[in-house]
């Protein structure tokens, strides 16, 4: 059984209200300030659910740096205020560093998921991605 600590509780949390903040930042026509706010929640919860050696290992791994870099001058673009260019980095950068677990994801909601169609799809979905 997998033990939870309160930091990684904690980090759950930040990381839900960051990615609440980009959503409702993006509904909003962009909005730098909520963009900006999100994205630092978001890098904060995952360090805290994770570490933050293991989220340095993640993002600095030698094959993600291209990924690592898209996204991280991203979240600086948009804390410098351009928050359209900003975000298009950024999802560039988030699905190459995460490009190796779409598959696994799409797999589960594959198994899980009880409607015929939506099942299908994604079990489909599952197969055509890459795992690198």
């Amino acid at each position: 059984m997998i033990s939870i600590t309160e930091w990684q509780k904690i980090g759950v949390g930040i990381t839900g209200f960051g990615i609440f903040f980009i959503l409702f930042g993006t509904l909003l026509y962009f909005d730098s300030v909520l963009l900006a706010f999100g994205n630092l929640l978001f890098l904060t919860g995952l360090s805290f659910i994770i570490g933050l050696r293991k989220t340095f290992r993640f993002f600095f791994q030698r094959h993600k740096l291209k990924g690592t870099s898209f996204f991280l001058g991203g979240v600086v673009v948009v804390l410098l205020r351009w928050p359209l260019l900003g975000m298009f980095l950024e999802t560039y950068g988030f699905f190459s560093l995460f490009k190796g677990f779409f598959p696994v994801a799409f797999g589960f909601l594959g198994d899980v998921c009880s409607i015929p169609f939506l099942g299908a799809l994604f079990r489909r979905l599952q197969g055509t991605s890459s795992m690198v």
